[in-house]
């Protein structure tokens, strides 16, 4: 318990250049009082005891702003950045060293019954405002761009942006935890400039046949 509770602080350390110290972390970080808040209610909720482990979740939810569900399954060493306005449903589950930044939401996509919310994977990092619905599987190591709604099982390796969520790169190269979410591909702005470019060369063609055509009338 020590070590899990030790490895919740240091990946504050490791991840949040403001972070200062244990004690800072430990007395001053919303997302880890979440994530130990949670520690408890989920531990109460496989022991059957499902009113009070909601109760401490929601006493949670008051107190940090971020709303994870007892029933929600948490791996080691998972950082909430701020956290606020964080939602994770039911049936989510998470695996080690996942990054989840403020706004994100993993939840379902109606009235569904059994697993309804994602399975995030390894070494996943989910930017600001994202949100990942259903469930689907995000593979390790890939990264959710800010603002991105994820609708499908997404693959290992990938970074994924836009709504609804594409894949924009996927080389099967681990890709780094850093994520720069102010240069982030553009998949619909890239398709226009494609298609400005598709209807200059159109014109261009267009204007070559109109002279060949008054070049063969001037001769009649």
């Amino acid at each position: 318990m020590f070590r899990t509770l030790k490895n919740d602080i240091d990946v504050v350390l490791e991840q949040d250049p403001a972070a200062r110290n244990r004690l800072e972390v430990a007395i001053n970080y919303s997302g880890v009082h979440a994530i130990w808040a949670h520690r408890l209610a989920h531990w109460l909720w496989k022991k059957k005891f499902y009113f009070i482990a909601r109760y401490i979740s929601q006493v949670s939810r008051f107190f940090t702003g971020i709303e994870i569900h007892p029933g929600a399954k948490i791996g080691q060493r998972l950082f909430i950045d701020h956290g606020m306005g964080v939602v994770i449903g039911e049936t989510c589950e998470i695996g080690n060293n996942v990054t989840i930044y403020q706004g994100v939401t993993l939840g379902g996509t109606g009235k569904e019954k059994g697993k309804r919310h994602p399975t995030v994977e390894d070494d996943v990092l989910i930017a600001t405002g994202a949100k990942v619905l259903g469930s689907m599987r995000i593979g390790r190591n890939s990264r959710i761009g800010a603002g991105s709604v994820v609708l499908k099982e997404i693959p290992p390796n990938s970074t994924v942006v836009g709504i609804p969520g594409r894949v924009v790169i996927q080389d099967g190269v681990k890709v780094t935890r850093e994520l720069d979410q102010i240069n982030l591909p553009d998949p619909v702005s890239d398709k226009f400039r494609e298609l400005e470019g598709e209807i200059l060369r159109l014109k261009r063609e267009l204007n070559n046949l109109k002279k060949q055509q008054e070049k063969s009338e001037s001769k009649i």
